[in-house]
């Protein structure tokens, strides 16, 4: 079976690592190509994992998007010549093209459902003219499906992860050395893209409450800013502002993109992710795998994933001073971060193993392939946290 994959943009982020993950899991009988930008960190990314890879973009040469139904044009020739029994759409924004080219093509579509934003009427339509929705939770899941998306065939497959990669490795001091810091220096890292909705004012602002409480901790921030619109620079630069106002800026350190996440976490002493909206965190995946201790929001799908007080300690959003008390908590507490490392790195074995979850996106396009299924009702089942 020929698996045509549609990718939005030629970042390598949750979402693409995610798929990356599960096609390294891929079986002998599924064959794929993956539609991305050429000459991306992903067309890279894809070479290496000896993945195939069509370039072909959805924007022009200015990084503006281009007009749906050109779109949808440029895609028919493509599919017309490679032929695939499924096409699959990496994110809600390409499922909604999907269901549009459905509706012209021969082969059934699929589409991710990884984010959690309100829909216009539009959207819904083309969304629900996909065979199969793959929400990678129950809150996306539930959340779209109140806005219209048909249950039916909308269906939760969690991401998944390779644990045998991402494991616990002692600490070398290596990253506290590159930074020219002290060996008894309390790291704490905040991973994603640089933007309002991973509430990186919130944990500008809590660490602004713990400059006293914690003087050991500095803060390291991986991530970049994607979008180029007015308010995400001025976002970004406000961020900056509010430090540099402070007494605390020398103990942010703003790395930028790194290929070397696992090594970071595991150097780190906790992990921070001040969310204010979170479909199913890939940075926390990947933290829990490593034996991170984590302070998190309690947003979308991340109670689905880790529980509070027992494999993370989960806050509400917006609230800056139950982050920093989190925060200060575990920066003061050794024995409670070894514990709730411990606690989520035996989660995540045990519900979120690239193996056991990467062989559900394969048998949903199996089954999508199959004319006799396709539109069949799917069966939905909630998920179970105390696992």
């Amino acid at each position: 079976m020929h698996v045509l994959i549609l990718c939005e943009y030629g970042t390598v982020n949750g979402g693409e690592r995610s798929l990356l993950a599960t096609l390294a899991q891929r079986p002998a009988d599924i064959r794929v190509t993956v539609l991305a930008p050429d000459q991306s960190r992903l067309a890279k990314t894809l070479l290496e994992q000896n993945v195939p890879h069509v370039p072909f973009s959805s924007q022009d040469a200015s990084g503006r998007r281009l007009p749906t139904e050109t779109i949808v044009d440029a895609l028919l020739p493509v599919v017309e010549r490679l032929a695939p029994d499924v096409v699959h759409a990496n994110s809600l924004s390409m499922g909604r093209i999907t269901g549009i080219l459905s509706r012209r093509i021969a082969a059934p579509c699929t589409a991710h459902l990884r984010d959690i934003l309100r829909l216009s009427g539009a959207a819904v339509r083309s969304l629900n003219t996909n065979a199969r929705l793959v929400a990678v939770s129950s809150a996306v899941r539930d959340y779209h499906v109140a806005q219209g998306l048909d249950a039916e065939r909308t269906r939760v497959v969690y991401n998944g992860i390779d644990c045998e990669t991402w494991r616990p490795r002692s600490t070398t001091g290596a990253l506290r050395r590159e930074l020219n810091l002290e060996p008894d220096t309390i790291l704490a890292v905040s991973i994603g893209q640089v933007g309002p909705r991973k509430g990186l004012d919130l944990l500008v602002e809590s660490a602004i409450e713990n400059a006293a409480a914690a003087p050991s901790l500095h803060y390291l921030v991986l991530g970049e800013r994607y979008s180029t619109k007015a308010e995400s620079i001025a976002f970004e630069a406000s961020l900056h502002a509010r430090l540099h106002q402070s007494a605390i800026a020398d103990r942010f350190r703003w790395l930028g993109y790194r290929d070397d996440v696992c090594n970071v976490l595991c150097e780190a002493d906790l992990v921070i992710h001040a969310a204010r909206q979170e479909p199913f965190g890939r940075v926390l995946l990947e933290a829990a795998a490593c034996g991170a201790a984590i302070v998190a929001t309690r947003v979308g799908g991340t109670p689905e994933m880790l529980m509070d007080h027992e494999s993370a300690l989960l806050v509400e959003t917006n609230d800056v001073a139950g982050l920093a008390a989190g925060v200060r908590r575990l920066a003061h507490d050794a024995d409670m971060r070894v514990q709730l490392g411990l606690a989520a790195r035996r989660t995540i074995r045990s519900r979120f193993d690239i193996r056991d979850r990467g062989p559900e996106l394969f048998n949903l396009w199996r089954e999508t392939a199959q004319p006799s299924v396709c539109g069949a009702p799917v069966e939905h089942q909630p998920p179970s946290p105390s696992q």
